[in-house]
């Protein structure tokens, strides 16, 4: 039988030759929602602080993302699930919608240049970023860590690895509640969130999804107000 884009035997062939192999590990590769990802719709789940989780999200479907505590960035990625080389991408996506962050509205498009998914509402003031990398272990290596510290890029690939697939890339995701304000100066500051508790955002699949969420494990920045804790997300009825 032809091996599948991503079987297991292409996984090994290129497992050195990608980006899509974790560096370490931590609770998100033992606690997927479900053996492949589907959600029970209505359910609540939680992703725990410093931790990621990957669901499966169907053509009409809604799924809503909750800033549990308000204080908390939300990276979240979104995949074909199909192809997983096609994905959400915010190179593509604030040249499609002439924006920097998106509102309720606008469609998220991949680097195929189509709408995955569409911003339907948010009850935040709605400054999230679309600027930053996930997080990643040489990211705290030069802040000074030594041994391994959590990370969203990590948790991506733990998350997919948890419900079977994997992804050769790590691509820019739609960092919820992250604070990132361009200066005058085209500098940037990183602050803490403004959203409050129980702020969420519903984003609908345009396509079958595969959609990852990463509690940001940063604890050395402000975003996470130096405290990361855990979001919340579920698949609407």
């Amino acid at each position: 039988m032809t091996a599948t884009p991503h079987s297991h035997t292409e996984a090994a062939i290129h497992a050195h030759d990608d980006n899509g192999s974790a560096l370490g590990e931590n609770a998100t590769l033992h606690e997927p929602i479900s053996a492949d990802g589907t959600p029970e719709p209505g359910r609540t789940y939680t992703v725990p602080a410093r931790c990621g989780r990957a669901v499966r999200v169907k053509t009409g479907q809604t799924i809503r993302v909750t800033n549990t505590h308000g204080t908390q960035v939300c990276d979240t990625w979104i995949f074909n699930a199909a192809h997983l080389n096609e994905f959400l991408s915010f190179e593509h996506t604030r040249a499609y919608i002439d924006k920097l962050i998106p509102q309720p509205g606008d469609p998220l498009v991949t680097n195929q240049r189509r709408p995955i998914a569409e911003l339907i509402a948010d009850t935040s003031p709605g400054v999230h970023d679309t600027l930053i990398a996930a997080c990643d272990l040489h990211r705290y290596k030069n802040f000074g860590v030594t041994g391994y510290h959590d990370n969203c890029a990590d948790n991506m690939r733990l998350a997919l690895k948890a419900i079977g697939l994997r992804a050769r890339e790590v691509p820019q995701p739609f960092n919820l509640w992250m604070n990132i304000p361009v200066k005058s100066d085209y500098s940037i500051e990183w602050l803490p969130p403004v959203s409050k508790a129980g702020d969420y955002v519903d984003i609908k699949a345009v396509m079958d999804c595969v959609v990852v969420f990463s509690a940001c494990p940063q604890d050395i920045v402000p975003i996470n107000a130096l405290n990361p804790v855990e979001v919340e997300f579920k698949v609407l009825a």
